[in-house]
């Protein structure tokens, strides 16, 4: 049987990188697949058009570091899909700079989309969640959330705070059955990455225990478990996928 059979995910900002790997990894588990997007409309209908053939599969444009529109995206994705039981906290951006030299835009903008939407989306899945007694809640923070990285103080904050938000929220819903779980990458290897030079790549690859950056499949395989029944008695925990890199 397949690990997510009969299940329900949602899963924002899946278009690329590494949300676009946990849908196709979730699909070919046999999960049914809700995700969303903001400006991406034709990498949606490609990711809709891919998978289509292995399950039921859905795009929302919807913006996750909006409240309201988070509110009305579960109520929708809930009415097609008949609830949800998995939701990962995928949508995330960087805005690197020196403190020195970050402008109050880039600050905001980070916690707004990185931070603001983990709340959003937490919250309005809870009540869809606890009338079923169930679900998995796993967010995707990061290294740089647990030993912090140099120009980026508003991605680290961010991350971190994810951290701290998945940890309280599991001692919230634990008695609901509802675990709270995240995902901390750390070098991996998407169109983001592709742009820096082979050098500067390699360099990281050289730091890593594994000697190589993961991919978006190697985080997708870790949000399996953690959505699975396999994960059954695992809440409040951070699953580093780095490689080694924090070891």
């Amino acid at each position: 049987m397949k690990l997510l059979e009969g299940k329900v995910a949602l899963i924002t900002g899946a278009t690329r990188g590494i949300g676009k790997g946990i849908a196709e990894v979730f699909a070919v588990q046999g999960a049914r697949i809700a995700f969303t997007y903001v400006g991406s409309v034709e990498r949606a209908k490609v990711l809709e058009e891919s998978l289509s053939s292995l399950t039921q599969i859905k795009g929302f444009q919807s913006d996750a570091s909006d409240f309201e529109a988070s509110k009305r995206l579960v109520d929708e994705v809930v009415q097609e899909f008949g609830g949800i039981d998995i939701l990962v906290n995928n949508a995330g951006i960087t805005r690197d700079n020196l403190l020195f030299r970050m402008s109050k835009e880039d600050w905001d903008t980070v916690i707004k989309v990185n931070l603001d939407s983990v709340f959003n989306l937490s919250k309005a899945v809870i009540k869809p969640m606890m009338k079923v007694r169930k679900g998995s809640i796993i967010t995707m923070t990061s290294v740089v959330g647990v030993k912090g990285n140099a120009g980026q103080v508003n991605y680290a904050a961010s991350k971190a705070g994810a951290i701290g938000f998945t940890k309280s929220l599991a001692l919230e819903l634990g008695s609901r059955n509802i675990r709270c779980n995240a995902v901390a990458p750390g070098f991996i290897e998407t169109e983001m990455t592709a742009a820096l030079e082979e050098k500067t790549i390699e360099e990281w690859r050289q730091g890593i225990p594994l000697k190589r950056g993961g991919t978006p499949r190697d985080v997708a395989n870790a949000c399996v478990f953690l959505a699975s029944d396999l994960s059954g008695y695992v809440t409040g925990q951070v699953l580093n996928v780095d490689g080694g890199m924090l070891t």
